[in-house]
């Protein structure tokens, strides 16, 4: 379900209009994006007549089970795709649609970095390194690959250091020391220590759109070497590594009962919405379950230090923009 308030009161001063999106309950399973996901991409590669945009046919769909998509079913894509494939557009059956606009900003949103143009290093036979333009996943799994990890979906669920809260975002459980990597291409806009998150990163998007929050790092040694507020990070650049520190308000303490990873993303149309009582988090579980199938290998770059940093080399469009 989306929420939309259109305020009747002063305009906010951080925007020309406060026709912005006030609320977003994200529930798209995995199985939905990698069905849409491979549709999108596949179309691209194999120079299809039809271009499919893997958000315009969620929104879609998400219009057809009322935002609900616990009850999608892979017919009702199969039936979309076969009236676009027929000669309809996505323009002519969305028009009468009434949430349409509002489902399709919503997860332009939230995914509309995650698929596109973007080069990775390889390695030809004669040693020398290439880059190979691609078109598809260009986000990556938080926690790099070769590492294991486990999670659940506790979004929501009830926490009480400091005072009565619910839970937003997703602990992925793994080992001490785990190398962290940056979900998407951004700023690093946040770094330091948070008595609820202890040490933590915080990374926007080059568009403004999403905010990654990744938290309970590592006690003495939280960070990927160099990494400072107000750099650029590339998708699938290591970042730092998990640990177990937060729940006090003196530094570097561990008061975390389980090593893992808290992973959570603020949707952001308004910068009204920052530090505010308004921010939006959603249920990133979903969203994890479909990056399971990106990771970023990496290895260990300084010995002294025990920093790793990603394997393959990688040029993200958004980078440059």
């Amino acid at each position: 379900m989306l929420y939309y308030s259109f305020a009747n009161e002063k305009e906010s001063s951080t925007s020309s209009t406060n026709n912005f999106i006030k609320w977003v309950d994200f529930n798209v399973t995995a199985e939905a994006l990698k069905l849409t996901a491979k549709l999108d991409i596949d179309s691209h590669n194999n120079n299809e007549d039809i271009k499919y945009n893997w958000i315009e046919l969620l929104s879609y769909l998400a219009c057809k089970n009322g935002g609900n998509f616990k009850n999608f079913k892979k017919a009702d894509l199969d039936s979309l795709v076969t009236k676009i494939e027929n000669g309809e557009t996505i323009q002519d059956l969305t028009q009468n649609l009434k949430f349409y606009d509002y489902y399709f900003e919503s997860y332009s949103a939230i995914l509309s970095n995650f698929i596109g143009s973007y080069s990775i290093e390889s390695s030809s036979e004669d040693g020398s390194i290439n880059f190979k333009e691609k078109y598809g996943i260009k986000a990556f799994l938080p926690i790099a690959k070769n590492y294991s990890f486990s999670h659940y979906d506790d979004f929501g669920n009830s926490r009480s250091y400091g005072f009565k809260r619910t839970h937003l975002g997703n602990d992925l459980m793994g080992s001490i020391g785990t190398p962290i990597v940056a979900v998407e291409s951004g700023i690093v806009e946040h770094l330091g220590w948070n008595q609820y998150g202890g040490w933590r990163v915080g990374i926007r998007s080059f568009d403004g759109k999403r905010y990654y929050y990744y938290a309970h790092l590592r006690k003495n040694h939280p960070y990927s070497e160099g990494l400072e507020e107000g750099m650029s990070v590339k998708a699938g650049d290591v970042i730092g590594y998990l640990g177990m520190t937060g729940y006090s308000t003196e530094e570097n303490v561990n008061n975390i009962n389980v090593p893992h990873l808290h992973f959570g993303l603020q949707l952001i149309f308004d910068e009204s919405q920052v530090d505010s009582p308004n921010e939006i988090w959603i249920d990133v579980y979903q969203i994890i379950e479909f990056l399971k199938a990106n990771r970023s290998e990496v290895y260990m770059s300084n010995t002294e230090t025990k920093d790793y940093s990603r394997k393959y080399d990688f040029i993200d469009d958004s980078f440059n923009e």
